[in-house]
């Protein structure tokens, strides 16, 4: 139990740093990629709530955590669950394939923005780092 409650917490602490990183990107380059981290207009059942910001917030925050503690239970029969970069290549992986959902909302970036994906991509590359690092340091 100690290990599934420190996973939700780095879950968190990463999303945190997720949403930083994209924050600043966004101030330094205008880009709107971050959009997408709260954006569920385009999943049945949650879009009714998609112009509250605190859903967005939610959902953007639970899949965060969700994702670290499925993945580090994934791994563990592979006996990668400590090592970082399995968590770098997924996220970025799954980020970069999970940004072309944005063709299925009218809301910013387009999913023909190649800058976007690309700030998409990265920033999801630090999460998993973040994680990878988090969970090699404290589990």
């Amino acid at each position: 139990m100690e290990t599934f409650l420190m996973l939700v917490l780095i879950g968190a602490v990463a999303g945190l740093i997720l949403a930083a990183v994209m924050k600043l990107v966004r101030i330094v380059t205008g880009n709107k990629a971050d959009i997408l981290l709260y954006n569920m207009d385009y999943i049945p059942g949650l879009k009714q709530w998609a112009d509250k910001k605190i859903t967005g917030l939610i959902f953007h925050y639970v899949t965060c955590i969700v994702s670290a503690v499925v993945l580090f239970y994934l791994l563990i029969p592979f006996e990668l669950e400590h090592a970082i970069w399995p968590y770098i290549f997924v996220f970025s992986l799954g980020g970069g394939i999970l940004y072309f959902l944005s063709a299925l909302t009218p809301t910013p970036p387009d999913h023909e923005d190649w800058i976007s994906w690309f700030n998409w991509t990265a920033s999801h590359a630090i999460f998993g780092f973040s994680v990878g690092v988090l969970i090699f340091w404290f589990i």
